[in-house]
């Protein structure tokens, strides 16, 4: 019995200070944040491409397969109730809502937050932030910020191209192809979403940049500097960042509601 206290102890103390940890690290890049807007904005516009344009790709196909599967659920489900010209609001506002934020964070930390983690904890490994202490260049401002920064600037744009892709792939099969009357679907979609769901998403869509970038350059600048250290901190970033987004994902829409 003593050593399993003992162990809930050490476990709890370990995620207290992990946790103020971060919330510290997190406050470093909030204050060197703004100076690499002015300094060195070139480096923010790579990251935004790094993380947001080289995942275009995974986000369009993604994106149109997931609407399309909406498009046949919400046909086959509100032709029991001869209301099938609703299934384009029902679409939209899966997608805007919740789908695209989440799935789109979720790719993003598959994709983006890997890359990030993985490129900085080689630093790490490889001493390269160690040798910029020692030249007086600070690796937080010069390596880390300009990739927080990229995720989070990319991260909206992104889940915004995945709802719009969305509602194509869900134009495509149940116009195309279930042969829902295309003026009913784009109406229906007009009238059922509203300026707060469209809030709602770039909300969710900002908050998972905010996560997702975060956890990413922590778990990367804080690795153990070995190949099994860089592969451990790579599987954290997507394992916590899927658990973090679906945990604001709910708080955010209970919110709301």
């Amino acid at each position: 019995m003593t050593g399993v206290l003992r162990d809930i102890y050490f476990t709890l103390f370990e995620f207290v200070r992990t946790f103020g940890a971060l919330q510290l690290f997190f406050l470093r890049l909030l204050m060197y944040s703004p100076g690499i807007f002015v300094r060195r904005f070139g480096l923010v516009v790579g990251q935004v491409y790094n993380a947001g344009a080289l995942s275009l790709v995974i986000i369009m196909i993604c994106g149109f397969f997931v609407g399309g599967v909406l498009g046949l659920q919400g046909f086959s489900n509100l032709a029991k109730f001869n209301a099938e010209d609703s299934v384009g609001a029902v679409a939209a506002l899966a997608l805007v809502k919740e789908l695209g934020p989440v799935i789109t964070a979720l790719l993003f930390a598959g994709r983006a937050g890997t890359a990030l983690a993985s490129e900085i904890g080689l630093m790490r490994a490889t001493d390269q932030l160690s040798a910029m202490e020692m030249m007086a260049i600070n690796p937080i401002r010069r390596v880390v910020v300009p990739r927080f920064l990229g995720g989070i600037i990319a991260m909206p744009f992104l889940a915004a191209i995945f709802s719009a892709v969305g509602l194509l792939g869900a134009h495509v099969v149940c116009v195309s192809l279930l042969g829902v009357d295309v003026g009913s679907f784009w109406q229906q979609m007009q009238q059922s979403v509203e300026l707060a769901d469209i809030q709602e998403g770039i909300i969710k869509s900002v908050v998972f940049g905010f996560a997702a970038s975060l956890l990413a350059v922590w778990e990367g600048y804080n690795a153990i500097p070995t190949a099994e250290g860089v592969g451990r901190a790579t599987t954290r970033t997507v394992v916590i960042t899927a658990i973090v987004v679906l945990i604001f994902d709910f708080m955010i829409t209970a919110v709301a509601l």
